[in-house]
């Protein structure tokens, strides 16, 4: 399903900056088609992530109520070029590419331990999965 959000791309010194008033997030990029990569791709993982954890994601507001000018201010920055445009994305293809790819790793683990977990039968690469999430988290 495609989802479709306005954002504010502002004009930079080294780029451009990506504002989505409606999701409160925001991105950039070098150059304008950077900018617009990058923008579906911070919206694909907003959204993605939302629908992980069960959020709930605020609606799409309409085109024409985006004033550049307004967020220019309340973020304090001046810009000579300014201007919304839609974001689309389909996040569950697009999640099937960036997100959910699986990347193979190898480790060197000693020989008793993997002895003992090949006898209990467990998912090495579960356990990693687990215990990286539990890493990140606690960080």
């Amino acid at each position: 399903m495609l989802s479709a959000y306005p954002a504010c791309f502002i004009k930079e010194n080294t780029g451009y900056s990506v504002i989505f008033p409606d999701l409160d997030i925001a991105t950039c990029g070098d150059g304008l088609e950077d900018a617009l990569a990058m923008a579906i791709d911070c919206l694909a993982g907003y959204l993605y992530t939302a629908n992980l954890e069960g959020k709930n994601v605020p609606p799409a507001s309409s085109f024409k109520t985006i004033d550049p000018q307004k967020i220019m201010n309340e973020l304090e920055v001046t810009s000579d070029e300014a201007f919304v445009n839609i974001v689309t994305v389909d996040v569950a293809e697009y999640a099937k590419t960036h997100f959910t790819t699986s990347v193979r790793k190898n480790l060197t683990i000693p020989s008793w331990l993997n002895d003992a977990a090949m006898k209990q039968h467990i998912n090495f690469s579960q356990v990693l999965q687990e215990a990286l999430l539990q890493k990140l988290q606690a960080k």
